[in-house]
C-alpha cells in the first residue's frame, strides 16, 4: 500500500503558515478603517478576554494585559517568526502585527496613565497627603538616588559605557506608578496606610524623573548639569502643588459641588473629566508629568462634596482606558532580541530591586516609620519599572546620547518586573507577620 498520502514535509507546513497568517495579517492591517479604530477595537476584545481569562485563573489582571500586547503587537517575535523575512517592514516604527500604529498605541497609553491616577486621587483629599508629605520626600529620595548610583556602577562593570550606564541607572530607580497603582488596587490594598506613603513616594519620584530627564539632556548636549533647569523644575512642581491646596481647593472644589447640585450625572462626569484633563494639560505645559497633575485633579475632587459620586462614574471609564494602558505598554515591547541582552537584563534587574527596596527601608527607618509600614512600601516600590524609564531610555536614545540597544533592553525589564510586582506584595503579608513574631 501506498503511503506517501500520509508523509508530511515539515518546510511545507511552514510554508503552509506563512501564506496564512501573511494573508490573516493583511486582511487585519487593510480593514477599510483608519488604523486608530481598528487597533481600539482590537485591544478592547483582547481586553475583555484577558480579562475573564486572568479572572478565571485569579492572576493580576495587568499581567495578562501586558502578555496579550507583547503577542500581538508590531513588534512581536510571533510575527517575526511567522511571517516571511520578505513581508516584514525594515523600519519597526511601521509595525507588522494586529496593533500597527506606534502613534496611537502611544496615545491610548497617556490617556491611561491620566485617568489611573486621577481615580486614585479621589481616594486622597488633602488632609491625608499632608501627613506624609514630608517623610515622602526623604524616603523617596534617599530610595531613589541610593539604586542610581548602585546602577550605575553595576552597569558599568558589565561592559556599559558611561553615558549607558548613566541614562540606565536613571530610569532603573524610579518605580513605575501606573504598575503598582493598578496592582495595589486589584489587590483591595488601595486604603491600606502604608499605600498612601507609596503614593507620595511615587509622586516625589514622578518630579525627580522630570528633572532626570532636563539633567540628562544637558549632560549629553552640553556636558554640564545645568542647575537653573533643575531650579525651574523644583519651583514649578512646588508653585503647582501649593497652588493645588490653597486656590484650587477655594474654587475649582466649590465648583464641582455646584455641578453636582444639579443632579444630572452626565454633566457631572463632563466636568470632573475637564478638570482631569484640563490639569494633565496644565501639568504638561509647565514641564512636569501629566500623571502629577491627573493626581492633583483627583485630590482636588476628593475635597468636593460628591467625590464618592464622581470616582463611580469615572471608574467605568478608567477601567476601560487603564486596560488600553497595559496592552499598549506590552504592545510597543521589542523583546524579539531578548537572547542578545538577557544576562544584562536579569543583572540590572537583580541590583535594582535589591537596592531600591534597601534604599527605600532605610529611608523608612530614618524617617521612624512603622516597621510594617517600611516593610510593606519597600516591598511594593521594589519591583516595578515603566512609564518614566522607558520615557528617559528613549529620550537618550532620539538625541544619539546612547546605544540603541537599551530601549528594547529596558522594556524587557519593565516587563519582567511587572510580572515580579504582585509576588513582592505578597511576600510583604508574609514577612511582615515574621517581625511581629520577633517582637513579641
Amino acid at each position: 500500500m501506498d503511503n506517501s498520502i500520509l508523509q508530511i514535509d515539515p518546510s511545507g507546513i511552514h510554508t503552509v503558515l506563512n501564506q496564512i497568517a501573511t494573508g490573516f495579517v493583511d486582511q487585519i492591517t487593510h480593514i477599510p478603517h483608519t488604523s486608530f479604530v481598528t487597533d481600539l477595537a482590537f485591544i478592547m476584545i483582547i481586553g475583555a478576554i484577558v480579562t475573564l481569562a486572568f479572572f478565571k485563573i485569579k492572576q493580576p489582571l495587568i499581567i495578562g494585559y501586558l502578555f496579550a500586547g507583547m503577542l500581538l503587537g508590531p513588534l512581536s517575535p510571533l510575527w517575526s517568526w511567522i511571517l516571511p523575512s520578505g513581508s516584514r517592514p525594515s523600519d519597526m516604527l511601521e509595525g507588522v502585527g494586529i496593533l500597527t500604529d506606534i502613534s496611537a498605541l502611544n496615545l491610548f497609553s497617556e490617556i491611561g496613565v491620566i485617568l489611573l491616577l486621577f481615580v486614585i486621587g479621589i481616594e486622597f483629599p488633602y488632609a491625608k497627603i499632608k501627613s506624609i508629605g514630608r517623610i515622602a520626600i526623604g524616603v523617596g529620595t534617599i530610595g531613589l538616588f541610593t539604586t542610581l548610583g548602585a546602577i550605575f556602577y553595576a552597569a558599568s562593570f558589565l561592559g556599559l559605557n558611561s553615558m549607558d550606564s548613566l541614562f540606565i541607572a536613571a530610569a532603573l530607580s524610579i518605580s513605575s506608578t501606573a504598575v503598582i497603582v493598578k496592582i495595589l488596587e486589584e489587590m483591595g490594598r488601595i486604603k491600606r496606610e502604608s499605600t498612601i506613603l507609596v503614593l507620595g513616594i511615587l509622586i516625589v519620584e514622578d518630579v525627580i524623573a522630570v528633572i532626570l530627564i532636563s539633567s540628562l539632556q544637558s549632560i549629553a548636549l552640553v556636558g554640564t548639569v545645568s542647575i537653573e533647569s533643575i531650579l525651574i523644575v523644583v519651583i514649578v512642581a512646588t508653585g503647582l502643588i501649593v497652588g493645588t491646596f490653597t486656590i484650587g481647593t477655594k474654587i475649582i472644589t466649590p465648583l464641582i459641588d455646584r455641578v453636582a447640585a444639579s443632579e444630572r450625572h452626565e454633566i457631572l462626569l463632563l466636568s470632573v473629566l475637564g478638570v482631569c484633563f484640563g490639569y494633565a494639560l496644565l501639568a504638561n505645559i509647565v514641564g512636569l508629568s501629566v500623571a502629577i497633575g491627573a493626581f492633583l485633579a483627583g485630590v482636588l475632587v476628593a475635597e468636593s462634596k460628591s467625590s464618592e459620586v464622581s470616582k463611580l462614574l469615572a471608574s467605568p471609564i478608567k477601567d476601560m482606558f487603564v486596560a488600553i494602558f497595559f496592552v499598549s505598554v506590552g504592545a510597543l515591547m521589542d523583546v524579539s532580541q531578548l537572547q542578545n541582552y538577557i544576562f544584562i537584563a536579569i543583572a540590572l534587574i537583580a541590583v535594582a530591586i535589591g537596592m531600591k527596596f534597601g534604599g527605600n527601608l532605610l529611608g523608612n527607618f530614618l524617617f521612624r516609620q512603622k516597621r510594617d509600614k517600611a516593610v510593606r512600601s519597600a516591598f511594593t516600590l521594589a519591583a516595578p519599572r515603566g512609564e518614566f524609564s522607558i520615557v528617559i531610555i528613549k529620550t537618550g536614545v532620539d538625541i544619539g546620547a546612547v546605544s540603541t540597544f537599551l530601549f528594547p533592553l529596558v522594556g524587557v525589564i519593565s516587563i519582567i518586573t511587572a510580572f515580579l510586582s504582585p509576588f513582592m506584595i505578597k511576600a510583604s503579608d508574609k514577612v511582615v507577620p515574621m517581625l511581629e513574631k520577633k517582637n513579641v
